[in-house]
């Protein structure tokens, strides 16, 4: 029996995560059909998007079941890996975090609770894949297509994941980005493998009268690297970032 964790980080009512579930389980149709599989469902019970690695300290965690084998967590993305891994029977053997509403890009790794949600697992031993989608305002913020747009990014990375003996090296820790274009049920875009971008994000800031602060940025006009994440990405291609989680490896 393979068992799947899915969470996120906007809530376990964000579309987002109802579109991972179909989109693991069509790439399983696809790639392994005669695997037995679970999926559960453990992610926060709102919204807590870039939130990065965070942890609840201030109170005692609480799972809710929403319904059968979907459950929420009064706490972050990362809360919800350790209640899963630590607290409840059921002991993932892959985790998916996502798929988030907007990109996880470059230097977006170091607030994102999507990725986070990915790296925490990988820590403890799972091998993770965080997926996000890219939006603009003039692309329709669909999702029925996502599953067909990560069946083949997520069949290899069962491969990898399971099929493949790690031989000593961490799990696998993979970030999916999926491009903001407008989906075409005879195109899927071309997936590319890729380093991540390394460029800060320019912002503007001002204090207004009685101390509150505004920062202004423009994300789809951020700074890029050639043949990096973000430049692939915001160029119409599916980006895959193979990391590790211990810096040096």
């Amino acid at each position: 029996m393979l068992k799947i964790l899915l969470t996120n980080d906007d809530g376990i009512d964000a579309p987002g995560i109802h579109a991972l579930y179909d989109s693991v389980r069509h790439a399983i149709q696809v790639h392994r059909p005669n695997e037995d599989v679970e999926i559960v469902a453990v992610a926060p019970d709102r919204c807590r998007s870039e939130c990065g690695h965070s942890i609840v300290t201030t109170h005692p965690l609480t799972v809710t079941t929403v319904r059968e084998n979907w459950h929420s967590v009064n706490g972050t993305p990362v809360d919800c890996i350790r209640v899963v891994h630590y607290a409840m029977d059921f002991k993932p053997d892959i985790v998916f975090s996502g798929i988030n509403a907007g990109a996880n890009l470059g230097v977006n790794l170091m607030v994102s609770g999507t990725f986070a949600a990915a790296r925490e697992a990988s820590l403890l031993g799972i091998p993770a894949l965080a997926a996000s989608h890219y939006r603009r305002p003039d692309v329709p913020r669909t999702w029925d297509h996502t599953a067909t747009w990560l069946e083949p990014t997520i069949g290899e990375f069962l491969r990898a994941a399971i099929d493949v003996p790690a031989d000593g090296d961490p799990p696998p820790l993979w970030n999916v980005n999926l491009p903001a274009v407008t989906p075409d049920a005879d195109r899927r875009p071309e997936v590319i493998e890729c380093e991540v971008d390394r460029c800060p994000i320019d912002r503007t800031g001002t204090i207004e009268p009685g101390g509150r602060v505004r920062f202004q940025l423009d994300f789809h006009a951020r700074p890029r690297e050639q043949d990096r994440d973000v430049r692939h990405c915001f160029d119409g291609r599916i980006t895959v970032s193979k990391l590790s989680v211990h810096p040096g490896r």
